[in-house]
């Protein structure tokens, strides 16, 4: 046994005496203040029966059950006294102060309004100052680090309010997949803080978009599927987890965080409709008595709370027992209390309905709506929700892909602005990838979304809507009430709202993100907030088709069609594309004018020359003023299931998957060993997303069957605005490429699928395969391989150089996707192999992408520039089918990440000659359509108003 005497000879031989004599001390003061308070407890109960005869018996955790009561009144937010902080609390100690000079500050206040021109100062985790500092605030700072901005912009850092960085991780992996828990549709005890990977290849790459904040969601395969956290996206200090957290509502060190004082906001992830729809075989009845059971669980514990406490507090302590708590429902019962924010996944008007009269029946507030397809529908169901109307968090252009989303439309962030609503737009990381967020303010901002609201879509108002504006969301001195906000800080190449604006460096806690940062010189035109088309027109009739407008362009009403004031024009040239216009613009009589007879251009040139006296009199002609913009060749898409599908996840709305006879057998019926897919067969006309492509520009599509496996089938080319089948240029090509996919999916194995490749290339076959084969072997189609690692590429690479050995002339082999392909440039230009770069802008979300090349700022430049200076012919193509509208602004990005590599011309040959070039599509030249264009050329934010096709002999008005 311990000689406890002892204790303190030992404790003074080592220095300790003190110390422990005065925790000794601490100790003995607790437990007689314990004694205390009991005892004084014990009085006032027994004073308070004394009357009746009654003794009442204070428990001996009376305190702690005084304290929680106390604590269910504190009403979550920021201290008082935060914005009189020197250091935040996510300072890291030897961080260097940095100024930030002659910047343009979109700050965030006066509603997004304000634009201070002037300094910036970062300093201990805050934002020291604004405005012109002058030398003496700064003699204090020696190791001052100072950045001349040379009057570009400086944002707030982007902010996320809906992602799932972290918790489904990139690349995806099985042993990183915590998105959701399939346990139950009610689990408001999950916490996403429990799952966070801070190994994310994405952390990076989101930053190099100027993200700096998300909120990280449980996913919506749930009802209730529990807590969310705000993370910080830099490297935390400590390497861990809760090192991410904005601020930590978890924290249980009360010299940290005294919830006492001031209350922080948790999260809570909602969901309904389809999701725990398809989970559980849910009716959208059983899923609202779901929410509706659990909020009568946490109303009654709420319930026992109350009346718990408010006999407490007066000392009735009799027959109260222990204080009424469960630690799996504490946290939908705080959301009764106002404390967490409720971000609820919900499309359709039948579930925004039925929230919002659950909201109204338990008496809690929706933070946000997320997804929302049709809220922009129904704004009035919105302002009825308790407390107040919840922000809505949008896509800009992404619906479609389910039937709930089917009413989705591009409008509807103006719509809802013009009804007084919060705006947000989100990326659901990593259903669209958030280093691109900014993406989808601009979009918004394209489609009418003022450009404050805009801006502040992904900055501030994110911010106010998870309860953060004290922290970030704002570029602001620490000197307003209650805010104290953090140097997250983004300095931009270009207005925030240009196209293709990146980040020249990221500040996260006033600690600069991007070791060496790579930008281009853009157009000066580029610091303005982007011209828009007017779409008032569009939304008006959006909201008249509740939802579903009309979407097949008109006819012009006149055999000749005269479009004015052109500002250049371009067309195609067999396999390339050639300026036959460029407007002199310091002459206004040289502006361009073009002549359509009959579908068919009949002249091109200034209005002053030949082409405008060409015009007789006799002729009725009709005008179109393009105001300054232009006429450029169709775009072509390539890579989705357009023509192929309606809604994606609709199985009666889709033409389908093949048989892949590496993996099972195919019926005899369809040709077993010897069948080929044609995708002709599959097609269906009048899409949506088919006829919304073809109003911005994309008037082709190249189409492959779809195929889970190895063997997809004989690609197509389809007019996107044709009706049906039958109709004269609907198809353009019947058939073109042969179809396969090389990649890991374990069984069969990716060496098992070159071995198939081969012996597809060099074996005996059967049937239509055999032919289709042939034409490959000949040289006279292309094979085209879908596949993204480099170590796939070379082995695709060294089969050519097998089989053309063998067989003694070239063959054309295309790959598509090809993420990798950067790395074997060289090697690709000298095997004359093409690539058709799919996405444009890469994501690490496989493993078998993880070696993409970045582009700015990450990397100098981007795969299409690096592929283009070797001499590989490259095309473009999308993922999805929605995402085939955006292709031109798809090749106008790349362009700009180019340096001034890719000029307009081969920006154009990307999603047109190229395309068809490397999918084995022949067409006339002479044939292919022109789209017209007002205020701007085809590679920015002008407006397509038109489409000339001399293929089917008419002009569309748009």
């Amino acid at each position: 046994m311990y000689d406890i005497e002892a204790i303190p000879a030992v404790a003074q031989a080592t220095g300790q005496t003190r110390p422990l004599r005065r925790r000794l001390l601490r100790f003995v003061v607790a437990a007689v203040l314990s004694v205390s308070v009991a005892q004084y407890l014990g009085l006032v109960a027994h004073l308070a029966g004394a009357g009746n005869n009654d003794t009442v018996t204070v428990p001996l955790r009376a305190q702690e059950y005084l304290d929680k009561c106390q604590l269910l009144s504190v009403k979550p937010g920021p201290p008082a006294d935060f914005h009189t902080r020197t250091h935040s609390d996510r300072f890291v100690p030897g961080t260097p102060p940095t100024l930030i000079t002659n910047a343009s500050i979109w700050t965030g206040r006066a509603n997004g309004l304000e634009v201070v021109h002037g300094d910036l100062l970062l300093h201990g985790g805050i934002i020291r100052r604004v405005g012109h500092l002058q030398q003496s605030a700064l003699d204090e700072f020696v190791d001052l680090k100072r950045i001349d901005a040379k009057g570009r912009w400086v944002s707030p850092g982007i902010v996320d309010l809906h992602s799932h960085i972290g918790v489904g991780s990139s690349p995806e992996l099985d042993g990183a997949d915590d998105t959701n828990s399939f346990k139950g549709p009610v689990q408001p005890w999950l916490r996403a803080l429990d799952a966070l990977n801070t190994h994310d290849d994405s952390y990076r790459t989101s930053i190099a978009g100027g993200v700096t904040t998300s909120l990280l969601l449980p996913g919506s395969a749930n009802a209730i599927g529990g807590q969310g956290i705000i993370i910080k996206l830099r490297p935390p200090t400590d390497r861990s987890p809760t090192g991410m957290l904005l601020e930590n509502p978890y924290e249980t060190n009360r010299t940290v965080y005294d919830p006492a004082v001031a209350f922080r906001y948790r999260q809570m992830k909602h969901a309904c409709g389809e999701n725990p729809h398809s989970i559980y075989g849910f009716t959208r009845m059983d899923t609202t008595w779901a929410f509706r059971e659990a909020y009568e669980k946490a109303r009654q514990i709420k319930q026992s709370q109350d009346e718990f406490c408010s006999k407490a507090v007066r000392g009735e302590w009799a027959g109260l027992g222990e204080f009424p708590e469960d630690l799996q429902w504490e946290a939908l019962v705080d959301v009764l209390r106002g404390r967490v924010k409720v971000q609820n996944h919900c499309y359709e008007t039948v579930d925004l309905d039925d929230m919002v009269r659950l909201t109204n029946e338990f008496k809690f507030s929706i933070a946000a709506f997320h997804h929302a397809h049709e809220t922009y529908l129904v704004p009035d169901t919105l302002k009825a929700a308790y407390g107040h109307p919840p922000a809505i968090a949008l896509f800009a252009t992404n619906a479609r892909y389910k039937r709930e989303s089917y009413r989705g439309s591009e409008f509807a962030p103006k719509i809802l602005a013009d009804n007084g609503l919060q705006v947000v737009m989100k990326s659901d990381h990593n259903v669209l990838d958030s280093r691109f967020l900014l993406y989808e303010a601009q979009q918004a901002h394209y489609y009418g979304l003022p450009h404050n609201l805009a801006l502040a879509a992904v900055t501030s108002t994110p911010a106010r809507v998870m309860g953060q504006d004290h922290r970030i969301g704002y570029v602001s001195e620490g000197t307003v009430p209650h805010h104290c906000h953090h140097p997250d800080i983004v300095l931009w190449d270009s207005h925030p709202l240009a196209l293709g604006a990146t980040p020249e460096q990221v500040w996260i806690d006033g600690i600069a993100q991007i070791e060496k940062p790579y930008s281009h010189v853009k157009p000066p035109a580029f610091q303005q907030v982007p011209r828009t088309p007017n779409f008032d027109k569009a939304a008006e009739e959006t909201l008249e088709y509740d939802g579903l407008p009309p979407l097949e362009p008109k006819r012009s009403r006149a055999d000749v069609v005269v479009f004015t004031n052109v500002s250049s024009v371009h067309m195609r040239d067999e396999h390339s594309i050639l300026e036959a216009f460029v407007a002199n613009t310091s002459d206004a009589l040289s502006t361009g004018i073009v002549v359509v007879r009959n579908g068919e251009v009949a002249c091109v040139g200034a209005m002053s020359g030949a082409c405008g006296a060409s015009l007789s009199e006799e002729e009725s002609a009709e005008f179109v003023d393009l105001q300054g913009g232009a006429l450029s060749p169709g775009l072509v898409t390539v890579g989705s299931a357009l023509g192929l599908e309606e809604i994606t996840s609709e199985p009666t709305t889709i033409d389908g998957y093949v048989f892949d006879p590496l993996t099972g057998a195919v019926p005899e019926i369809v040709g077993g060993k010897g069948a080929v897919v044609r995708a002709a067969d599959g097609l269906q006309f009048g899409t949506r997303d088919a006829l919304i492509a073809y109003r911005a520009g994309v008037t082709a599509g190249i189409v492959a069957p779809q195929s889970p496996g190895f063997l997809a089938g004989l690609n197509t080319a389809f007019s996107t605005v044709a009706r049906h089948k039958l109709e004269p240029g609907a198809v353009i090509q019947e058939a073109g490429g042969l179809h396969v996919s090389i990649h890991p999916v374990g069984i069969p194995s990716v060496s098992t699928q070159i071995a198939a490749l081969r012996r597809l290339l060099l074996g005996e076959n059967t049937g239509e395969l055999k032919h289709a084969v042939d034409k490959i072997r000949k040289g006279d189609a292309p094979l085209v391989v879908a596949v993204e690692s480099a170590d796939a590429i070379a082995s695709v690479i060294a089969l050519k150089a097998e089989v053309e050995a063998r067989l003694q002339h070239a063959i054309r082999v295309t790959l598509i996707g090809a993420a990798e392909a950067h790395l074997l440039a060289k090697d690709l230009g000298q095997a004359h192999v093409g690539v058709v770069v799919s996405p444009t802008r890469p994501f690490p979300n496989l493993w078998e992408k993880r070696r993409m090349l970045p582009g700015p700022p990450l990397s100098e430049t981007n795969a299409i520039a690096t592929l283009l200076a070797h001499n590989v012919t490259v095309g473009v193509g999308v993922l999805e089918a929605w995402q085939a509208r955006n292709t031109r602004l798809d090749i106008a990005w790349a362009a700009l990440e180019s340096g001034n590599k890719v000029k307009k011309a081969d920006a154009i040959a990307l999603a047109s000659v190229n395309v068809e070039k490397l999918l084995g599509i022949k067409t006339d030249s002479l044939q292919a359509d022109l789209v017209t264009t007002r205020g701007g050329d085809l590679l920015g934010f002008s407006e397509v108003v038109g489409v000339v096709s001399p293929r089917r002999g008419v002009v569309d008005i748009l």
